[in-house]
């Protein structure tokens, strides 16, 4: 998918005011798979344990766009270091684009930033930080390959370093077993 696919299905889930700014390293190499796609079949790790993480619930593949949407009305929106398709980038080839990144990071005002692959704090905290960027101090490694526990208990951590918490969600967001045991049944 090119840049202005992945940046049009972005732009629909665009808060208004960004309260938390999240950075991944790169979009996925794979066609139909990015965070702001509403139709992903699967290996969408980024954004199944991000929801995750906010909300103490695992989303289903159902319903991604209300979920989307729920992001948005917490203020909460993703970008990458690197906005091209990059496979496993080296640090020297995510440092040319911190410069952009704050670019566009100051464009957005976030409140605060939390920085998602280790990859993507080693290149970016020290310069974000020296920039007078509101990046929280918390290294975490991408939610695949076994390491999505460590991601919850790390990016839990970082949102309370950052003082965030997302609004409840409406009932009607919930999915059908948690509506269920919330009704008692």
């Amino acid at each position: 998918m090119s840049l202005a696919q992945r940046r049009a299905a972005a732009a629909k889930y665009q808060p208004k005011k960004v309260d938390l700014l999240l950075v991944a390293e790169a979009p996925p190499c794979t066609d139909g798979q990015y965070f702001y796609f509403e139709d992903v079949e699967k290996h969408d790790w980024l954004f199944r344990y991000v929801y995750e993480g906010l909300y103490n619930e695992k989303p289903d593949r159902d319903g991604k766009a209300g979920r989307l949407a729920m992001l948005r009305d917490a203020r909460v929106f993703m970008t990458e270091l690197h906005e091209d398709n990059a496979e496993q980038p080296t640090l020297a080839q995510l440092a040319p684009h911190v410069p952009g990144l704050i670019d566009r990071i100051r464009a957005l005002k976030p409140r605060r930033v939390i920085l998602i692959k280790s990859s993507v704090y080693d290149a970016a905290y020290a310069p974000l930080a020296a920039a007078g960027i509101p990046v929280v101090d918390a290294r975490m490694p991408f939610p695949a390959s076994g390491q999505q526990g460590k991601f919850l208990t790390l990016f839990r951590a970082a949102l309370a370093d950052a003082n965030f918490t997302p609004p409840a969600p409406p009932a009607s967001a919930k999915s059908p077993a948690t509506r269920r045991s919330a009704a008692g049944g």
